[in-house]
């Protein structure tokens, strides 16, 4: 029960590598509100953690909206006193498979809202709960594509760089409070969007992985798992590497 008496926020935390940690942090003692734009998601989140007997909430959120952020971590506060730990997987790809001279402004827009401007909001909301008891854990999913540009991906590309670029802004600014800010750079990983993906798509993206298999969800948790406990101390504004060997710095 690592995180006995921790409160957990978990952005996009009703599905996939969302949900999978918060089900990691809520299985080993923390208390977890899960932030989604999805209700039907957030009501079916909500019955798996009951049925695992995890102390859980879940909040109708949209992330780029700073009066939606705002209320919704002062909600989790009432509700649970405080707030030690926020996992960021809240994000969006947008459209993929496009020259930038082929991209909508509108949807390079949206996808820098949730992937950009929320990982900001959130990180801004939940700060000052953190800084009033000197501890805390920020734990952001950036994406391989933040490291090398993937081609066709201007907007998540360049979303996820910055991702990985205010982590490490954040992890140096608040590095003497007990406060610690990392980020995970996942490869792809095998969640019910991808299973859906066409056998030889997913071949193309796993072979650029040298392990030449997706990631797993358990994986992903385990991961953040170990950057939101209190055994990673000596560890801030560092992106981890989660890509089979495919991204090595």
């Amino acid at each position: 029960m690592a995180f006995q008496d921790q409160v957990a926020v978990v952005t996009g935390g009703a599905s996939g590598i969302g949900f999978a940690i918060a089900e990691h942090l809520g299985a080993r003692g923390a208390k977890i509100c899960v932030f989604d734009v999805s209700q039907e998601a957030l009501d079916a989140a909500a019955a798996k953690f009951k049925a695992a007997n995890i102390t859980a909430m879940g909040l109708n959120v949209d992330v780029g909206s700073a009066t939606d952020v705002e209320s919704a971590m002062a909600q989790v506060a009432k509700a649970y006193g405080t707030i030690h730990i926020l996992v960021q997987a809240a994000g969006i790809t947008g459209v993929t498979g496009v020259k930038c001279h082929e991209v909508d402004p509108a949807n390079f827009d949206l996808v820098q809202t949730i992937n950009v401007k929320g990982i900001f909001l959130c990180a801004k909301f939940a700060l000052p709960y953190m800084l009033k008891q000197d501890y805390g854990r920020i734990c952001n999913i950036a994406s391989v594509s933040g490291k090398e540009g993937n081609p066709g991906q201007s907007a998540y590309a360049s979303s996820k760089a910055a991702v990985i670029g205010l982590t490490k802004v954040w992890g140096k600014e608040y590095a003497e409070t007990g406060i610690t800010v990392n980020a995970v750079a996942p490869a792809v990983v095998a969640t019910p969007m991808v299973a859906a993906m066409p056998k030889s798509q997913v071949d193309m993206m796993t072979s650029k992985i040298p392990m030449k298999r997706t990631g797993e969800l358990n994986e992903m948790a385990s991961l953040c798992g170990y950057i939101c406990s209190k055994e990673c101390s000596f560890t801030t504004a560092f992106c981890f590497d989660a890509t089979g060997g495919r991204s090595t710095y």
